[in-house]
């Protein structure tokens, strides 16, 4: 396994950029919990979805966006690791895509908390 990443970790950029990414999704998670006690038991999280009790959801379901960031950048972090050595460009977009994915989650926990509380 050690040396599937191999190429990653001598990329400095790839491997900072991953460890930032990790982190942001470690600070969402924390985040949560600090606010966890005092989020009502329904938060709006489907904004997408037409108005009224199709865009509430429980007060657990605000665990699935920094889930789902963080699956997104190990998947990221996967296929980098496949594809360096063909292109080492790609895992450097990919590990773009991740921090974005990973700040705007971040900024939209914080965004959704505020409005429930």
């Amino acid at each position: 396994m050690n040396g599937f990443f191999k190429n990653i970790k001598e990329d400095r950029l790839i491997f900072r950029g991953f460890i930032l990414t990790f982190a942001i999704v470690i600070l969402s998670v924390l985040y949560i919990f600090l606010y966890y006690k005092k989020i009502p038991p329904f938060v709006p999280l489907f904004n997408q979805m037409p108005w009224g009790e199709e865009r509430i959801a429980t007060k657990i379901w605000i665990f699935s966006v920094p889930i789902l960031s963080f699956i997104i950048s190990v998947f990221n972090l996967g296929f980098s690791s496949l594809v360096y050595k063909k292109n080492p460009l790609i895992p450097r977009l990919l590990v773009v895509t991740s921090f974005l994915i990973s700040i705007l989650t971040l900024l939209f926990l914080v965004r959704t908390i505020q409005v429930a509380l």
